[in-house]
């Protein structure tokens, strides 16, 4: 066989197996959407949970999701902002630098059940906070900024060196430099980054099985008083997600319509994050294209 026959052969190969993964991929989310997607309903996004009785519904679980993921992408975006800059801009490329960067691919690649476990052990139980809101979303953090400061730090460095120079030989600052050329250049990169990893944290459950709790105590929505139990806003009551709820209908069984309330929640939370990653997508060209043309 000679060497057309051999490449024509290779690339056949790599489109089979392209496809044979696309199958996959589609077959998983078509199970999960068709026996979902009936289930959702305005009522099923709105009504609380029942635990003994049938049609309850994910209002709780999903105002918590968001919740969780608010307070988490807020905790940890500036911190790994603030640590992409320094490595990307600032550092020197010396031994102490990768090793910080090899402790920082090493955390990323971490399971999320030992983030949960270091969560209770020092969050839960060290720091007094309890199962609470404030303890999964510092959870989040540790299990989210590594692979964040990686995504900053690979689209600042992706920005020419001579946009740089050009600063500099303008009379700028680096800290000016870093503010108003490289940093509005790199933004759709790091918008991108962040809205891929806030889909990353969405659907997170094991690290806020031990952090966040496994109950979802009623809320009151008109009270606005943080430091009350039935408010929404309070940080130290425990948080149920989605995604934890989903594993605890499957794993206890103790509603009477269990099955169809987990795949109601399952196609809302798949469809959440397909949703971050689409918007992901369209920002980031928005902004490329918008960044170019100027």
């Amino acid at each position: 066989m000679d060497a057309k026959k051999w490449d024509k052969f290779a690339v056949g190969v790599l489109y089979a197996l392209s496809i044979v993964i696309v199958l996959i991929l589609f077959s998983l989310l078509a199970f999960i959407l068709v026996r979902g997607v009936p289930q959702i309903s305005w009522e099923f996004l709105t009504r609380p949970t029942r635990s003994f009785q049938a049609g309850g519904g994910i209002g709780i679980q999903l105002f918590n999701s968001f919740y969780l993921l608010f307070l988490t992408m807020l905790i940890s975006t500036p911190l790994a902002l603030g640590a992409a800059i320094y490595l990307s801009e600032y550092a020197r490329q010396n031994w102490l630098t990768d090793v910080v960067r090899t402790a920082i691919e090493v955390l990323s690649s971490l399971p999320s059940v030992v983030v949960g476990l270091f969560g209770f052990l020092i969050f839960v139980i060290q720091f007094g906070f309890g199962f609470s809101i404030l303890s999964g979303a510092l959870a989040l953090t540790i299990f989210n900024l590594p692979l964040l400061t990686r995504t900053i730090e690979d689209s600042l460095q992706a920005i020419p060196s001579i946009q740089r120079e050009a600063g500099l030989a303008l009379g700028l600052s680096r800290w000016e430099t870093v503010t108003r050329i490289i940093l509005p250049a790199a933004l759709p990169g790091i918008l991108t980054g962040m809205i891929l990893a806030a889909g990353r944290v969405f659907g997170e459950a094991a690290a806020l099985i031990y952090t966040a709790g496994q109950s979802a105590p009623a809320l009151d929505f008109t009270n606005w008083n943080p430091q009350s139990i039935t408010s929404p806003l309070n940080i130290t009551r425990p948080a149920e997600t989605l995604a934890v709820h989903i594993w605890k209908i499957n794993s206890e069984g103790v509603m009477p319509d269990g099955v169809q309330v987990s795949a109601g929640a399952s196609a809302v939370l798949v469809i959440a994050v397909l949703l971050f990653n689409l918007v992901a997508r369209y920002l980031g060209r928005r902004l490329q294209k918008k960044a170019t043309s100027a």
